[in-house]
This record gives structure tokens, C-alpha cells and sequence, in this order.
């Protein structure tokens, strides 16, 4: 099965309304023997180029997981990192800042948890939150006490052009500092939300994964996916663009952000560090020291 993710990826995006991408793949679910090969064809080759990053130590790679509830960014983490060195990556959830972190800039969280050299650091839920979540309940803006901000009136659109030209800065700052950057927005429909919120309250063993307030915030679903547009809109770029991703279907939506990732290692051209010539005249020596050390016990 031929996998082509080229469609997906958004990086001039003035004109771009999400109603244009389709949720479903269209395609035809292959059977699970041949859905497991497919994946693990591409998180062995993820793997192998993962150890060389980590090698290397110059490079780092950041991918962000956005979507409404229930998109799979959980499932989508799982599948695709699962074969990965976990000493070489991370996973961080942003949930509500903590008193700590509201005393600083809304970024500042997000920096400490920026990918070292040679890591794989993948943010389920970022500081997209602050112009997507913030943007449909703006009086969470008002817990960061910015100056000239005393009430909802005072966000308006001036305010939020000047968020997603902070957002810009903070990627292009660590892109050049050798942090890669993938944006991935699981484009999930409402009735399959719906589908996938059932199966959550009849399962027990889901039910950890769902709260009465998952149902409220399904009212805003029309603001959510502005929000989303928006931010898209003014966030896409050739050094860090979105990718659009049909989540409907989960197993093409891991094949896809797979896909994409290796493609995306690839192209960082990862390698093993070069020894100098004196170091390598020493482990010769070392070895040889260590060979006679065999023959001595003999």
C-alpha cells in the first residue's frame, strides 16, 4: 500500500479553510497482519535513525500532536513510537500551567521541556493551546495578569496576531539552534468525536480517558475549528509547516505521522560522530592491550 503525504502538508496557507481536507482516508483498512508490517517497516527505520541523532548529539527533533478530544494523539504516540529507544525520547502533556509557571510568559514552560541534542521530544497538546483553547474561553488569558489586559474586551485581534507572531520567533529560534519542528493536527469529524465519546462511556476500562467536561466543550466545536484555521493560518511555514492529518480512519493517521517523521529524520541526515585520528590511534592501542591481556591469562 502506497502511503503519499505531500497532500497534507500545509506550509502557504492564507486561504486555507479545514473544511477543504477530508477527515477519512478513502481508502481501505488492510488486514491487521499487513497494517502491523507497514508500521513496523517504518518505526524500525525510525529507530535506526533515532540512535544515530542520539549518537550524533547535534540535532533534536520536536513533533507537536494537536486535535480535538478523542483525535488519537495518545494511540497515534503509542503506535509509532513504540519500537524507539525510550532513552532517546520524551513525551510531555501541557495541561492547565500550574501558579508556577503562570508567574512567567506563556512559553516559558515550554522551553524547559524543549528536545536536548539527539532527542525525539513530542508534545501531545503545546503552546498552540494559547491561541486555540485561550482563543475559544479568553478568560484564561486573564490568569497570566498581562499588562493592559483587565478583562475580555481588552483581547482582541491586535492581541492575537501578536501571539502567533511569538509563536513564529519561538520556532524559528529553536530551528535554527537545530531543533527540527513537525505540527501535526489530527483532523477528526464531529460524528466520528461522537462515535469515539460513546465507545469511551460504555468501556470501563476508557473511562479514565473522559469527563462530563469533554461533552461541554464538544458545544464549541465550531469555535474549536476556527481557532485551529486561524492559528494554521498564521503559524504554517516552509521551516515549520502543519501537516493536516485524516483521523477518522486511526490506522492511516499512524501511518501517515509515520510516514512523515521518517521522512523527516531522513532528510536531517543524522550520523555517527567521526573519531579524530588521535583518539583512534588510542583505542588501537587499547586494543591491542587488550588482546594481549588474553594471551597473558593463557
Amino acid at each position: 500500500m502506497k502511503i503519499s503525504w505531500h497532500a497534507t502538508e500545509i506550509n502557504n496557507s492564507n486561504d486555507l479553510k479545514l473544511s477543504d481536507f477530508k477527515t477519512r482516508s478513502g481508502l481501505k483498512e488492510p488486514d491487521k497482519k499487513t497494517l502491523i508490517k507497514l508500521l513496523e517497516a517504518d518505526t524500525s527505520a525510525i529507530s535506526v535513525l533515532q540512535y544515530r541523532m542520539y549518537a550524533e548529539n547535534r540535532q533534536s527533533l520536536l513533533i507537536i500532536l494537536q486535535g480535538m478530544d478523542s483525535a488519537g494523539k495518545d494511540g497515534t504516540i503509542k503506535h509509532i513510537m513504540s519500537g524507539v529507544n525510550p532513552q532517546g525520547v520524551g513525551v510531555c502533556s501541557f495541561k492547565h500551567p500550574s501558579s508556577e509557571e503562570l508567574e512567567h510568559d506563556y512559553l516559558w514552560r515550554h522551553y524547559q521541556k524543549l528536545p536536548r541534542r539527539g532527542q525525539i521530544m513530542i508534545f501531545n497538546r503545546s503552546h498552540y493551546e494559547n491561541v486555540l483553547i485561550s482563543r475559544v474561553h479568553p478568560e484564561l488569558v486573564l490568569a497570566e495578569r498581562l499588562p493592559g489586559i483587565l478583562s475580555t474586551n481588552d483581547i482582541n485581534h491586535d492581541f492575537w496576531i501578536t501571539r502567533y507572531r511569538q509563536i513564529n520567533d519561538f520556532e524559528k529560534t529553536i530551528i535554527e539552534n537545530g531543533t527540527c519542528v513537525l505540527k501535526f493536527f489530527l483532523h477528526l469529524s464531529r460524528k466520528e468525536q461522537r462515535s469515539r465519546f460513546l465507545e469511551r462511556i460504555k468501556n470501563k476500562e476508557k473511562h479514565w480517558k473522559f469527563s462530563s467536561n469533554d461533552i461541554r466543550e464538544r458545544t464549541f466545536w465550531e469555535k474549536y475549528i476556527h481557532a485551529y484555521q486561524t492559528a494554521i493560518r498564521h503559524t504554517s511555514s516552509h521551516s515549520s509547516p502543519w501537516y493536516i492529518i485524516p483521523a477518522d480512519d486511526k490506522w492511516y493517521a499512524h501511518l501517515m505521522v509515520g510516514k512523515i517523521i521518517l521522512e523527516t529524520l531522513k532528510k536531517m541526515h543524522p550520523d555517527f560522530p567521526k573519531m579524530d585520528k588521535q583518539e583512534e590511534q588510542l583505542i588501537n592501542k587499547g586494543k591491542i592491550q587488550l588482546m594481549n591481556e588474553e594471551k597473558t591469562s593463557k
